[in-house]
Formats: C-alpha cells, structure tokens, sequence
C-alpha cells in the first residue's frame, strides 16, 4: 500500500509519521539530509520531473531530456522520478503521443539503470479533458508504475453557478475514479492524491444559508474558476478556525468542512478545506476500491510546532490517510 508524499522543502520532514510513507516526492530543493533519512526508513525518494511539452515532440530532445533525468537521479541517490506535466494536450496533436512516449522511454531507462526503481505520473481527478489536459491516459497507465490522481482543485474549471464549493467534493472525487477504472485502468494503477490546503474566497454576497459568489475568473475556457480564491494551508486554517464567524460547517452534500470569517475591510470569505473526517471517507474509498494507495499535497502544510493541540490535529491528518 502506497503513502506517497509531496515535499516541497523546508525541515518539516522532520516531523512526518514515517511509519507510513513509502515514498517522496522531493519538490523542494535537494536535501541529502532527506535523502538519507527517507532511506534510513525504508521509503523511496524521488525526483520532480516537468518538461515543455514542445521540447519533447522531437525523440532526440526527448532522448536527451530523459538521460538528464537519470544521470540527476544517480548523482542525488534518488529511486525514480515523478513526472508532473499539467500542461494543454489536444488529442490529436503531436504533445499526445509524444507524452505517452515521454513516460514510456523514462519508465524502460529508469527501470533498466537504477534497480527497483519507481516512475509515476500526475494526472487531473478526472479523464474528462480537465482543463484541458487531454492525455492518452490509457496509454501513460499502461507506461508507468502508477498513476498519482491529483482529487483536488476541482473547481479549476467551474462551469455552474459561480458559487464557492468544496476543493475535493466525495462524490466528484469518487466519480473520477470510476470513470479511470472504466476505461481499462486498473485501481492497482491509481494513488489517491488528498489536499492539505483549501481555498479561501472573498464572498461577492453570502447569503444566508451559506452561498458565496466569486467573482468570475475564468480558465481553459470555463467562465470561473477556483483561482477567485486563494490557496491555504492546513496548519493556517486551524489557526483562523476558532476565531471564525461560523466555526467549522459541515456541508452534507460535499462531504466536507467549511467556515466563514469577516476580514478587516468587513468583507465575508468562506474557506473550504479537507480535514481528518472528510480524508477518512475517501480513504475508505481507496481501501473498498482496491487502489493502490493514497498521498497527499503536500507534506509540509501541517503545523508540525511542538503545540499540544497543533500536535494533535497533525497526527489526526496522518492518521485520516490509512483509517
């Protein structure tokens, strides 16, 4: 069962329940200190791989991207490499085959030069052409160990009512996954990725029973999207909750927490987020379903302070992803 972990540096790593983690994905700046701890435990690490799409339509460029790659990885003693490419794909544009052969040429030099080791790639909660990444899913499947599913920023693309909603609402979450497993992808394929940020919205008008409109900010081609909020960490939220307006909501619907605040100039926000009761449902998900395990954006949102009640609310996070 995989735990797969999203570091993007700093030294809260220090802090991790490294009873659970089986791999990390090292987003931050190298850390051999990392490195080495990571291993010490049993768990794999691994490097971030991202490339402009129009760079790797030519298989020479491609070719030289990947040995580059590999020859990093040998250098920082990493075990494979996480490749996350959120860029625009068209289905029948050269992009689509050529990112299918990108995973499938790194996957075939990474397994033959470091022993054991693991590649794995990005993908958006849904196959349904999410901002309008259309990749030949099947295809990277198929070329890889695994698929990490990013369930979060789901409101990306909001093509409804212009209203705040959950950042990873159960039911939509869930949808991605079988709408995946219906295309031929086995569950033994799919990480589930949980967030431990939300989003904070600035409210045009709250209403009564909970209804914020956003200002409409659109994305690839939706009229708004969930960049009308801005993005907050777990250890923050905890911080704002108490001293909240509302406290924390519960939106049956969604199945998932929110709350609502008044900022200095009087405006109302709303913050939607993912909390120990919201992760443990799709956790259960994840067990039912037979993935392959789940992980989460990123590692370093906690508050990891020696505080009795942070200490607490941490663990409770670590403990959500394997109920």
């Amino acid at each position: 069962f995989q735990v797969f972990v999203f570091d993007v540096g700093k030294e809260t790593w220090k802090s991790y329940d490294w009873s659970k983690i089986t791999t990390v994905a090292a987003f931050g700046k190298y850390d051999p200190e990392l490195m080495c701890y990571a291993h010490s435990k049993g768990s794999r690490i691994v490097l971030k791989g991202d490339v402009p799409l129009k760079e790797i339509v030519d298989p020479a460029k491609r070719a030289a991207w990947i040995s580059q790659q590999l020859d990093l990885a040998k250098k920082q003693y990493m075990d494979g490499i996480n490749i996350d490419i959120e860029q625009e794909v068209n289905e029948t544009s050269p992009e689509y085959y050529a990112l299918t052969e990108l995973v499938r040429e790194t996957t075939d030099a990474f397994h033959r030069e470091i022993a054991g080791s693991q590649v794995t790639f990005d993908v958006a909660w849904s196959p349904a052409c999410i901002d309008k990444r259309c990749y030949n899913y099947t295809g990277i499947a198929d070329a890889c160990d695994f698929l990490f599913v990013m369930s979060y920023d789901e409101q990306s693309q909001i093509w409804t009512d212009c209203i705040a909603k959950a950042n990873a609402p159960y039911l939509q979450t869930l949808v991605g996954y079988e709408e995946y497993i219906a295309m031929g992808i086995d569950p033994k394929k799919l990480v589930m990725g949980v967030p431990w940020y939300g989003y904070d919205y600035a409210c045009q008008n709250l209403s009564t029973d909970h209804v914020c409109s956003l200002p409409k900010v659109p994305f690839r081609g939706a009229p708004c999207s969930d960049a009308a909020g801005s993005q907050v960490p777990y250890a923050t939220i905890m911080k704002q909750v108490n001293s909240s307006l509302s406290g924390v909501l519960w939106d049956e619907l969604q199945k998932a927490p929110f709350y609502e605040y008044k900022d200095s100039v009087g405006q109302f926000h709303q913050v939607w987020f993912d909390d120990p009761r919201s992760i443990s449902l799709k956790a259960a998900y994840v067990k039912s379903r037979g993935l392959r395990g789940i992980g989460m954006w990123n590692g370093n949102s906690l508050d990891y302070s020696r505080e009795a009640v942070a200490e607490h609310q941490t663990q409770a996070m670590w403990q959500a992803l394997t109920p």
